[in-house]
């Protein structure tokens, strides 16, 4: 047993890692594992009359090596059992104490054991285990001890409580806590009913798998089912006295009495585990959240789209400046209400001199649908006091970049950057956490190139969720020779793990564009997905599988131009013969942005088709422009596209083009845009649009800057 239980724990010596998942790619399972030496009834055979015991108690022993189950030992009939289907008591333990009475005589080496019933011989639930190959006719003349033929003296059994079973001629070892409830709130059978408690009505759960490979030892206290759970574990009581004490700090509410005819919102404790980018443990994190939402109007809250980051990364790696990132500590505490809120006291924390009071808030509290927006509304009013959203006094300037409470900092120079900390950390609870590393998901390495983005971590989560830790891999991710189709095969028998699926793997596109387009078409389907689409999901994930360690590289620059690739494919969708369109940005080398979305509206004519592509991927990265002066230059295969953002050419088939075109025509008559022709060999847009060969595939995806994960530098 105890080599099993080291074959399947993490160890520090592979990285946290167990060797069955060093082995065979496989995360083991722990939800069967059981305390040693408990009390279990294995379940008997349907016996020959109804009144007949189902069970009789044993001991757990451990796991057998060649058969599913569990190995209990039968004191009353002196054998060992194996049992697939057995009730475990995990706070009783038979063999708690090894004292034994003075007086006790032992059983003599020639003293016959029971024999055993003749209805468990038959079941077909369990068998008999026999080890060393004996069989149960041919025991040794040293028979196993009979646990029973020790009486345990009650002295020693102080301060545990002792209860005796005399029909069974059993005595159970309990904690002081295990009396606590009443004989009737049990459901064991009448013969056996005592003072006993379960673990779920102690609060005690067993660990969730998923956290199984964070500690090498059981100190991570799984989450808590109820605020009552929480309260008796430390962690968790210690995570939400902090909370609690960040929303006095705050002055979220003040206690009011109770108004009449006035919806009170009820509150909750959410808890969860924050990890660290290696998936350690960082820390307990316990949050008050509303139920309901409320007596909202305005519930937007914008956020940093990640082109911008990606540019703003490039550009100061390019400058060679630092990129800090900053916390805010309980964000949503920050913002003001500007309606009126009543939420009841949390549980746990009610004022015992004001019990029929409740809450007014003040400031906004988590799961208020306000409150993103209130929190963004205060916090661009203060940036903008302060002009820190884009400093420029002459040399100097700084980039803040806001993802609801998560911040990147990068300054030409450090003492500016320590004053936007310093005016930042005097409004808001707020930590610097140094160099970026990882932000929203995203690991942030250092290397001799440049900057590598990566979603490993992420990426190997999707597998295991959709079991395919050990599946084969593919060299590419779509199949060139297969459109999907709405009506194709049968319906798949869980929507739902494809729409989460499918959902995962649009934010792992963030560092991955080589899976952008197979991605947007399997989206497509996630009304109504079909087999034939959950395996070209499949096929996703193993082409992610065989490409864990690939990112995107940034690397430094000279060059401040942008330059845009965008392509269309011609009625490619099989269902309603509409278009797929793509384009992809590059600030100098560095690709920024791009797309790959089916067109909205039915082209009928190849100019509207190519003319509407342009439109859409110029204002695209028109507003990168703000940041760069410089000439952008749009790549187009299309010829009949160029000519006709310069000259209105073919005017009886373009009347009905959108009037978007005029703008690019416009940007391209002052000189800021020019559009030129690529080949098709160099079109890397065609890797939005559609399925390619290997060899293709595998140049654009190259071309695109993603690659394998490089070796990091001293220090990082």
């Amino acid at each position: 047993m105890a080599t099993y239980l080291h074959n399947i724990l993490p160890s520090k010596v592979i990285n946290f890692s167990s060797p069955t998942t060093a082995l065979y790619q496989k995360v083991p399972s722990y939800s069967h594992l059981k305390v040693f030496g408990c009390l279990c009834f294995p379940h008997n055979s349907p016996p020959t009359h109804k009144l007949l015991p189902r069970s009789t108690p044993c001991v757990f022993l451990g796991y057998p090596s060649h058969h599913r189950g569990y190995i209990c030992y039968d004191f009353s009939h002196k054998r060992f059992i194996i049992s697939r289907h057995v009730i475990f008591d995990e706070n009783v333990f038979p063999y708690a104490t090894s004292q034994v009475s003075p007086n006790s005589t032992p059983e003599t080496p020639n003293s016959t054991p029971k024999t055993p019933n003749s209805s468990f011989s038959t079941s077909p639930f369990y068998q008999f285990y026999q080890p060393h190959g004996n069989s149960t006719s041919e025991q040794p003349n040293t028979p196993i001890p009979n646990p029973l033929s020790h009486p345990l003296p009650l002295s020693c059994l102080s301060p545990l409580q002792h209860l005796i079973y005399p029909k069974l001629n059993l005595v159970l070892i309990l904690h002081p806590l295990s009396i606590t409830l009443s004989l009737q709130n049990r459901h064991l059978p009448r013969s056996l009913r005592h003072p006993m408690t379960t673990r779920s009505q102690n609060g005690i759960h067993k660990p969730n798998p998923k956290y199984a490979c964070l500690s090498t030892s059981s100190t991570i206290s799984p989450l808590p089912k109820s605020h009552i759970h929480a309260l008796r574990d430390p962690n968790w009581h210690n995570a939400m006295v902090d909370e609690f004490d960040a929303l006095i700090k705050n002055d979220t509410w003040e206690l009011v009495p109770r108004p009449l005819d006035v919806n009170i919102i009820r509150c909750m404790w959410i808890f969860t585990h924050k990890l660290k980018s290696n998936g350690s443990l960082e820390r307990y994190k316990a949050r008050l959240s509303q139920q309901v939402g409320v007596d909202c109007t305005d519930m937007f809250s914008p956020v940093v789209k990640p082109a911008i980051i990606r540019m703003v990364l490039s550009l100061a790696l390019s400058k060679k400046w630092d990129v800090h990132q900053l916390d805010v500590n309980n964000a949503f505490l920050h913002g003001t209400l500007q309606e009126t809120v009543y939420i009841h006291q949390p549980p746990g924390f009610r004022d015992d001199n004001f019990l029929n009071h409740v809450c007014r808030l003040k400031r906004s509290l988590y799961g208020l649908k306000q409150a993103p927006r209130a929190w963004y509304q205060r916090f661009a009013a203060f940036i903008t006091s302060i002009a820190s959203q884009i400093i420029n006094h002459g040399s100097d300037i700084a980039y803040l970049l806001l993802y609801v409470d998560d911040i990147i900092l990068t300054v030409s120079t450090d003492l500016l950057r320590r004053n936007i900390i310093l005016k930042l950390g005097g409004e808001f609870a707020m930590k610097d956490l140094g160099q970026l590393n990882y932000f929203l998901g995203i690991s942030v390495c250092r290397n001799t190139s440049g900057l590598f983005l990566s979603q490993e971590k992420y990426a190997r989560e999707i597998l295991i969720r959709a079991n395919m830790v050990s599946a084969n891999s593919t060299k590419t991710p779509v199949d060139t020779k297969s459109k999907l189709s709405a009506a194709s095969g049968l319906p798949v028998s869980d929507p739902t793990l494809y729409r989460s699926l499918a959902g995962a793997l649009q934010y792992l596109t963030f560092t991955r564009p080589d899976i952008s387009y197979v991605v947007q078409q399997v989206c497509l389907f996630m009304h109504d997905p079909r087999k034939e689409h959950m395996h070209a999901l499949r096929r996703i994930l193993q082409y992610v599988k065989g490409t864990l360690s690939f990112g995107l590289q940034i690397t430094p620059s000279d060059v401040s131009s942008l330059i845009a690739y965008t392509d269309a494919d011609w009625g490619g969708c099989p269902d309603t013969r509409r278009s797929t369109s793509g384009y992809c940005v590059f600030l100098g080398d560095n690709l920024i942005s791009w797309s790959s979305k089916d067109n909205l509206q039915f082209q009928d004519q190849a100019p509207k088709l190519n003319t509407g592509v342009l439109q859409m991927s110029y204002p695209k990265h028109v507003g990168y422009e703000t940041f760069f002066l410089n000439l952008s230059v749009l790549f187009r295969k299309q010829l009949f596209a160029i000519y006709l953002s310069g000259n209105p050419v073919q005017h009886q088939c373009t009347k009905h083009v959108e009037i978007d075109i005029h703008f690019v025509r416009e940007k391209v008559a002052k000189g800021q845009v020019r559009v030129l022709h690529v080949p098709t060999r160099f079109q890397y847009a065609d890797i939005f649009t559609k399925g390619l060969p290997k060899v293709l595939f595998d140049d654009f995806r190259s071309s695109l800057r993603i690659r394998k994960s490089p070796a990091l530098t001293t220090g990082d």
